[in-house]
């Protein structure tokens, strides 16, 4: 196969936010991990209630707040949130590293600022996704979200990897106070881009009207709302990434540069995935690859429950990547181009809960269960949750199986 420019990377503008995302999401990244890490450190022993606290910090602005910022991304000029959002949220990480440096740091302030960086995320994530689709062309849409996939993940590999050599030569502070820095690759790409044109026109304004639309939008269409829950399914019960400090460092006994690679491995397998998929003109049965694809996901999380290797732990941790990342852009794919653009912002704003609320609440799960059981049942456990749930979905909204489309027009919106 010749390998192509892919076609998103030839649209100059947005070129030149998909940069600055993949800057920005490995600062991101590793201040995730870092965290992590962080907080198995302060505690002094394994203690999977601390780390899964992470996810209940992370999770709930995201549904006090979704349902106002998507109403929020359809209404005002989403180049102007972002703008707004990526400030605010270096601030946070300054915040983080000052704390740290100055050896003020506790577990709580941790969890206080995760919170707020979570809800200011809430804020960015459906602006910047609705914006996506006034960067490219209909016919681009779908090898767009594979380069943000390929940009998310390449972060997550980079990010993971270079937080374990930092934490272990420079000091915990400085993985915070790089994110910082970080976010001035998106605020540089917001200034090129210059202005978007988007269709605010027809949004319904910021009131309750509008937020009904979009929960009215979603539940008239099958496809958008069965991907929505089968993404949290899937993240809700495989969510291994919230007890790898304990995996690394009392099972697998290797210390923060081992740790980074674990935390970086799926991210691997999702970067080479989102590649081969770039290169695919006109992926095809797309139903049946985004359910094989989240099968995948199950199984291989399953096996790094079993795993005492750290060389298979890796190997199946990357699979389990690969698995999502061709998950998520076929989702994406089907969402953006069955949704309006006045109705975008709404649209993602409501997936975000799912998407997030998924990993993060499995998070807490996770933290609960590792607790009870140990951490191997609780990842295990997960993993065959995971392929449960996919096929009681499929038996629900049998269509997921059978989609296979070729790229449409987006539709007209009709609300009632």
């Amino acid at each position: 196969m010749k390998l192509h420019i892919p076609p998103a990377l030839k649209h100059r503008r947005y070129f030149y936010l998909w940069l600055g995302l993949l800057i920005s999401l490995a600062g991101s990244q590793m201040q995730i991990s870092a965290i992590f890490w962080h907080i198995r450190t302060l505690t002094g022993n394994p203690d999977p209630l601390a780390l899964g606290g992470i996810g209940l910090a992370r999770i709930l602005p995201v549904i006090l707040f979704s349902m106002l910022s998507g109403p929020v991304a359809d209404a005002f000029d989403r180049r102007q949130i972002l703008f707004i959002t990526q400030t605010l949220m270096a601030l946070i990480a300054l915040a983080l590293a000052l704390l740290t440096f100055t050896g003020l740091i506790t577990i709580w302030q941790i969890y206080a600022l995760t919170a707020l960086q979570a809800a200011v995320s809430a804020f960015d994530n459906p602006a910047r996704q609705a914006m996506v689709p006034n960067l490219v062309p209909v016919k681009d849409l779908s090898n767009a979200f594979s380069m943000q996939s390929i940009a998310s993940n390449t972060g997550s590999v980079i990010g993971p990897m270079l937080g374990g050599v930092v934490i272990a030569t420079l000091g915990q502070g400085y993985t915070y106070l790089i994110n910082a820095f970080s976010f001035l690759a998106v605020i540089i790409a917001l200034v090129l881009i210059g202005h978007v044109t988007q269709k605010t026109r027809k949004s319904a304004g910021v009131n309750l009207s509008a937020m009904k639309d979009g929960l009215r939008f979603i539940f008239k269409r099958p496809m958008i709302l069965s991907t929505m829950l089968l993404d949290f399914v899937a993240t809700f019960f495989a969510s291994a990434n919230t007890m790898m400090p304990i995996v690394a460092r009392d099972i697998l006994k290797v210390g923060e540069v081992g740790y980074g690679f674990l935390s970086s491995a799926q991210s691997v397998g999702s970067v080479l995935a989102g590649l081969v998929i770039s290169q695919l003109r006109n992926l095809r049965r797309q139903g049946p690859v985004f359910l094989g694809a989240v099968f995948v996901f199950g199984v291989t999380t399953v096996l790094f429950g079993i795993s005492h290797l750290y060389f298979l732990a890796l190997l199946t941790l990357v699979l389990m990547g690969a698995g999502d990342a061709v998950s998520t852009i076929i989702r994406n794919t089907i969402r953006q181009l069955q949704t309006p653009d006045a109705m975008r912002g709404r649209m993602t704003a409501v997936n975000q809960i799912f998407f997030q609320g998924g990993p993060q609440l499995g998070e807490v799960e996770a933290g609960i269960v590792g607790q009870l059981f140990g951490v191997p049942f609780a990842i295990i456990s997960g993993g065959i949750g995971c392929i449960l749930g996919t096929f009681l979905i499929i038996l629900k909204w049998p269509q997921v199986r059978l989609y296979d489309r070729e790229e449409e027009p987006i539709p007209v919106l009709e609300l009632s």
